[in-house]
């Protein structure tokens, strides 16, 4: 499936999870503001990506849990599908829709049998069922005693008076039925309005298991077979499918009405879960590429203004870029790619007929900002990669996810570079991919490739897609090519490719021709067999952190885990093969490997002097963590201080994200991670500024640190050492930030940088953020650069007075305003510094004429989030509660309260707000509640403990 949606597969650390809550709810609600859409009720000339247009929707029938995953029996096996697919569905109908089809699965028979069973989910049988056969024997048949649905197991059982014998092929004829309802799921209709009309459109999603809700088949992904697709729809629509169209015709219903029949070429052998239909009324662009004729569709208004450009641009090259690299073809004469206004995934792999949301298709073309297209180029490349890696050769089972996503997902980033070069594939896979996966790995118990036996019963597939299978099997790839070079890895890869070419595999099927590949050269030596090796990694959960002592030249690996938080039943005996790459004094050293929980390497011994240190793990080649000794974080604290270049910068990145992870998992005092931060005043990466502020600053913190008295020694140790990297973009946004259109970091990360140092009262950013915003209040044409709109009218509005604000709600309610705009000043109009005025803004939060209900909570909890805001905040709850309660629900101001959690730090704070709750909330939710509340204030005295380490530390190195 597609890359993951921004925000989706969250990590959770069991044992803090009461109080990561509390403070993870406020980020929820925005989030949720945004998947709700538009706060304002009146509408609005839909922007170029079109919202969903009204109308009426079909109530969704009981559907089967998602990701079922009961096994078929293995007496037959399908060769053949012939599917007809007629969705009933006119232009400007209204619901309820159904879709009738019938289907004829060529099978062979494996073992005699005398019932037929195969998945069908939610469907309903139409005419009578039949099996044709043996098909050695002409006009033979079996008879069909009954046909029964199994709706809890998802299967369809053929019961037959006779019995179907091995090695024979016979015919199995099904008509079926079902519900074509909006949720995205097997075969859905979605709505959208183009040109300003509204539309409807049919579309798939058959990934993992939704294919059996559109036609009984053998749904698992071993079970490939070819496919003969006919649809029939209303002749004002297009019908797209896997395969080129080789034929329309027409054809009368029962009532005399026409419709277009669409018939498709025969499909290569594929799973189930790949085929794919498109029914709509959508424009496209094209080209050709080496034969392979590349169709980008979308809404007609869409193409005629050049939105899906640069994805046309980009996705021919790509595909030759895969083609040369792996040495493999590819084997359609066709690829449509589509561009859904309403779509459950960023993309979908579907072999000849990917499918992606809109936005992650489209680009304005006057947008020339390398962060919008990188992300099209990352979610195009994820999909293009697919098309080798699960559509040509798919894993056995969704035990082996990895060996798709994890495969397409380290193949997306070289796609990505490949065609947008200014990209710094080490940095960017490192801070994208990499830093994030390994803080959520520690927190997530199971392995990158399970068992089959343990994917069953009620285990949910869905539950597979997430950062481990697309992240940590990216990272596992990387470090796997990184120890037998790139040359090496890509010949395993072709040979792995060729010999499953439309058949399946597992991880062992990868790790045998990677073996073989070695086995055939004598450059690369690993110290074991690369199943091994590899299984170390894909079998177990979590990873190692390495631990070196510099005056032994011992390395010892443990699993890495909370320290602060462990059970005494937890059990953390993990070991792995790790392959360790160095350096020393700046001289990158020979690939060595830890094959044991501890191991002497005498050549990792250093001398007294203060300028031998050692650099393990370089540029991030290994899937691990580093915990140095104290006399090496000194040598490599100076080293930065002096020379900070003579590191990398993606080890730059890692050293400091390793330090301040190691400590908030209990392995070094803070005092060690804030020595790595002196020499900020000599780096000049945003990405690596980014991560020193995420952990010094966190966003969901500010208010609180803001009247904490390490505050002001924050202030000065930050502002010192910022202000050459803020100088320097300063110069750029004041001058010409278009100059920064190539800059992918400074797109990305130095809204972050100034958002810190403004809130750290540095009165050039706050001059900055008043001049732009003032430009825009003279000039509402002016648009105040999109990388840094969200500070400036935050800082604008609170330097200023009550006209800045008024200005901001005058352009909150302007018609042209897009929803992006909406939402940053929807949060800028949290930041006024005059009590009175918000106020003013919760009392509008009230009007439904004004908002809808979502952003009710939305503002409450941009206010709670103030330093001024939060007692404002609360205050305007208790005293509205009545009618926020009677307007808006439970539901909806429930996690607003929590969200008041993280300003508890004594226990007459619990009784405050218990003495609420009590009167508000029921019984169970209250209990819940002072848990919550409980958690929070533990949380809350060990964060004061640590902020006083670091008043102390900052106060005596304040002026180093």
């Amino acid at each position: 499936m597609g890359t993951r949606a921004g925000g989706l597969y969250v990590g959770r650390r069991a044992a803090a999870a009461g109080a990561a809550l509390l403070l993870a709810l406020l980020a929820a609600l925005l989030a949720l503001a945004a998947l709700y859409g538009r706060c304002r009720q009146e509408a609005a000339p839909p922007p170029p990506p079109s919202p969903r247009a009204p109308g009426p929707a079909a109530a969704p029938p009981p559907a089967p849990a998602a990701g079922s995953v009961r096994r078929l029996p293995r007496h037959l096996l399908p060769l053949h599908y012939d599917l007809e697919l007629w969705p009933r569905v006119r232009p400007g109908q209204a619901g309820p829709f159904a879709f009738t089809g019938q289907v004829n699965i060529t099978v062979r028979c494996l073992r005699d049998t005398d019932a037929a069973v195969l998945h069908s989910a939610g469907l309903r049988s139409r005419g009578a069922a039949a099996v044709r056969g043996p098909l050695s024997e002409p006009g033979a048949a079996v008879e069909v005693a009954g046909l029964r649905h199994d709706e809890a197991g998802e299967v369809a059982v053929l019961e037959l008076r006779g019995r179907l014998r091995a090695g024979r092929r016979y015919v199995l004829q099904l008509g079926f039925q079902g519900r074509l309802d909006e949720d995205l799921d097997g075969l859905f209709l979605t709505r959208y309005t183009d040109r300003g009309q509204s539309s409807m459109l049919i579309a798939s999603q058959m990934e993992p298991t939704y294919a059996r809700r559109v036609y009984p088949c053998f749904d698992e992904p071993a079970m490939k077979a070819t496919f003969n697709i006919r649809i029939i729809h209303d002749p004002s629509y297009v019908a797209l499918s896997n395969m080129p169209a080789i034929d329309v015709c027409e054809v009368k219903d029962e009532n005399g009405s026409l419709w277009t029949v669409t018939t498709f070429n025969t499909s290569v052998k594929m799973s189930t879960y790949l085929t794919a239909f498109v029914i709509c009324d959508f424009d496209y662009v094209t080209r050709t590429e080496r034969g392979n004729e590349i169709r980008i569709w979308a809404r007609k208004e869409a193409v005629k203004n050049g939105y899906v450009d640069y994805a046309l641009n980009i996705t021919g090259p790509i595909f030759s870029f895969l083609e040369d690299i792996l040495n493999v073809s590819y084997p359609l004469p066709k690829t449509d790619l589509v561009a859904l206004p309403d779509f459950g995934a960023g993309g979908m792999e579907n072999w000849g007929l990917m499918i992606f949301q809109e936005a992650s298709l489209m680009n304005l073309p006057s947008d020339e900002f390398t962060s919008r297209k990188a992300m099209i180029a990352l979610v195009v490349s994820h999909e293009l990669g697919h098309q080798w890696f699960g559509n040509l050769v798919t894993m056995n089972w969704w035990n082996d996810l990895w060996l798709n996503e994890g495969l397409a997902s380290y193949f997306e980033y070289l796609g990505a570079t490949f065609v947008e070069p200014k990209l710094s594939l080490d940095k960017i896979f490192y801070a994208h991919v990499v830093q994030p996966v390994l803080r959520e790995d520690s927190e997530i118990a199971r392995s990158l490739s399970e068992s089959e036996d343990k994917i069953k019963g009620s285990f949910s597939l869905m539950s597979l897609f997430d950062n481990i299978t697309y992240s940590k099997g990216a990272s596992i790839t990387w470090m796997l090519s990184g120890f037998l070079t790139e040359k090496l890895f890509i010949r395993a890869l072709t040979s792995y490719l060729k010999e499953f070419s439309f058949s399946n595999a597992n991880q062992d099927d990868l790790w045998t021709h990677i073996q073989m590949v070695v086995d055939a050269q004598d450059e690369v030596q690993l110290p074991a067999p690369v199943k091994q090796i590899m299984d170390s990694w894909t079998c177990q959960n979590g990873f190692p952190v390495l631990t070196l002592n510099l005056t032994s030249g011992t390395i010892r690996q443990e699993q890495f885990f909370n320290k602060n938080n462990r059970k005494s039943t937890d059990s953390y005996n993990n070991t792995w093969i790790i392959p360790i790459s160095w350096m020393r004094n700046g001289s990158s050293q020979p690939l060595t490997w830890l094959d044991k929980s501890s191991k002497m390497f005498p050549e990792m011994q250093v001398s007294e002097s203060d300028y031998d240190w050692i650099l393990l793990n370089v540029n991030l080649s290994g899937y691990y963590r580093v915990n140095y000794d104290q006399l090496n974080l000194k040598r490599l604290a100076r080293l930065l201080e002096n020379d900070p270049k003579a590191i990398p910068a993606v080890s730059r990145f890692q050293l400091i994200d390793d330090v301040f992870t190691l400590r908030e998992f209990g392995y070094v005092p803070i005092e060690t991670a804030l020595e790595l931060t002196k020499y900020l005043a000599r780096e000049d990466e945003l990405f690596i500024w980014n991560v020193v502020l995420l952990n010094l600053i966190p966003e969901n913190l500010e208010s609180m640190l803001k009247n904490n008295a390490v505050y002001p020694f924050l202030k000065k140790y930050l502002l010192k050492r910022m202000l050459p990297i803020y100088h320097y973009y300063a110069g750029f946004i004041r001058q010409n930030a278009d100059a920064l259109e190539d800059d992918y970091f400074a797109q990305v990360y130095l809204e972050k940088l100034l958002a810190t140092a403004c809130w750290l009262g540095l009165q050039d950013c706050l001059d900055l953020s008043s001049e732009l915003y003032a430009k825009w209040r003279d000039n509402p044409e002016y648009k105040i650069p999109f990388l840094i709109r969200r500070t400036v009218c935050c800082y604008g509005i609170a330097v200023g007075s009550d006209k800045e604000w008024n200005f901001a709600w005058e352009m909150y309610n302007h018609t042209d305003s897009i929803e992006e705009d909406e939402d940053i000043l929807l949060h800028a109009m949290s930041c006024a510094k005059e009590p009175w005025l918000l106020y003013r803004y919760l009392q509008y939060g009230l009007s439904d004429t004004l908002f809808s209900s979502n952003c009710t909570s939305v503002i409450i909890s941009h206010v709670a989030t103030k330093d001024i805001g939060h007692h404002i905040a609360w205050e305007f709850v208790t005293e509205n509660w009545p009618l926020l309660s009677q307007g808006y629900g439970h539901e909806l101001l429930h996690d607003v309260l929590k969200a008041m959690g993280r300003f508890v730090k004594t226990d007459v704070q619990i009784q405050e707000l218990q003495v609420f709750y009590n009167a508000t909330l029921e019984e169970e939710e209250r209990e819940t509640i002072t848990m919550l509340l409980e958690s929070a204030k533990l949380e809350n005295i060990e964060r004061r403990k640590l902020l006083i380490k670091i008043a102390n530390w900052l106060e005596k190195n304040i002026d180093d």
